[in-house]
């Protein structure tokens, strides 16, 4: 499976999730190494990984686990290639269906020390990996993109990193005041605010993916699109429906929740979805109610806004042409630039105010 960085580090360890197997998983060898070209890992650079000391672990269903830290010289916007065995068949193992990244499957046996996979299957899904930690200076911080498949990345172009947080993941980077910025992409394709679906409801979700990330300092909170549209679908059930009263109650808990951690939120704005297949004009009037709460209501420490970067000034209900790639609803790479290059970096490092003269 392949991993994209965005900060560098010399020791890495990785993370491993069970959170939604129905039984006891055996991982039977698992490594790390800089990514090579397909299945190729770069020579001397494999890295095979322990857990507490041993080279296999159980995870118990519903728990994750993490390696013990490997020496690794690992590049910014690099990637990084984690190979995992797993011994015997699994009916449920736990996924993440875009990642947008290719990953190789072998056939059987424990190839996880293999320099490359020989005809291998293929798919964009990781399996059972959860996060790769680096170990970084203590200046280091993070900044975790919180949402669904507009985070997620969907409909981007496979294996170019070019979702808007990998995007701003490269403008941070290139960007001398802002190079000690991680980013941490947490959307889920069809994940809600308020109720599960596709993964649990973000408000289930927010104490595993942002509050319990190391080094956090900042989450942006792009959330409210599926909600709002899958209300306006057909044999949907009562609690499926939801008011713009009730998206902002859940918005203000995410904020509060994340300020009880010293963490500093960022509202973004859904982006236009008419022309979706769920979209609606009564769904269409809590998209934008919504939007004017995140851009004035003050609840947010900083506003993104999104829609405005990639609406159509003609139209602003719908996506702008250049940027609507087939559903009217994901960006592609160019509307996702768009998204990324509208962040005003001086966020993540304001100046230091003038001492007040007397």
């Amino acid at each position: 499976m392949v991993v994209r960085t965005s900060i560098g580090g010399h020791r890495v360890r990785v993370q491993l999730s069970n959170a939604f197997g129905s039984s006891m998983l055996r991982i039977g060898a698992a490594h790390i190494a800089l990514r090579g070209n397909d299945s190729t890992i770069v020579a001397g650079s494999d890295r095979a990984l322990m857990f507490s000391g041993q080279p296999s672990a159980l995870i118990p269903e519903g728990a994750e686990i993490v390696s013990d830290p490997v020496d690794l010289d690992v590049p910014p916007l690099s990637d990084l290639a984690i190979s995992v065995y797993v011994p015997g068949h699994v009916d449920d193992p736990t996924d993440h269906l875009t990642g947008l990244h290719t990953t190789y499957i072998s056939g059987p046996g424990d190839l996880t020390a293999a320099s490359s996979i020989d005809n291998p299957k293929t798919t964009q899904s990781w399996y059972w990996l959860s996060g790769v930690d680096v170990l970084a200076p203590e200046k280091t911080a993070l900044i975790v993109a919180f949402g669904d498949s507009i985070t997620d990345g969907a409909t981007s172009t496979p294996d170019t990193d070019a979702s808007w947080p990998s995007q701003l993941a490269r403008r941070l980077i290139a960007n001398k005041s802002t190079a000690n910025w991680a980013v941490v992409n947490e959307g889920i394709s069809g994940n809600r605010l308020l109720n599960g679906g596709m993964g649990v409801a973000a408000l289930a979700r927010f104490d595993r993916d942002v509050l319990s990330q190391p080094g956090v300092k900042w989450v942006i909170v792009m959330l409210g699109i599926n909600d709002i549209g899958l209300a306006s679908m057909p044999g949907i059930e009562p609690s499926d429906v939801v008011s713009v009263q009730d998206l902002i109650a859940g918005q203000k808990q995410l904020i509060d929740r994340a300020h009880l951690r010293g963490i500093r939120v960022i509202g973004a704005t859904l982006t236009p979805y008419m022309g979706a297949m769920y979209a609606s004009e009564q769904g269409e009037a809590k998209r934008e109610a919504l939007n004017d709460w995140i851009r004035t209501g003050g609840a947010y420490d900083a506003v993104f806004d999104f829609d405005k970067v990639v609406q159509d000034p003609q139209n602003p209900k719908q996506i702008l042409a250049s940027f609507n790639i087939r559903d009217h609803l994901h960006p592609n790479d160019a509307g996702y630039k768009a998204m990324a290059d509208s962040i005003d970096l001086s966020i993540f490092n304001p100046k230091p105010k003038a001492a007040a003269s007397r």
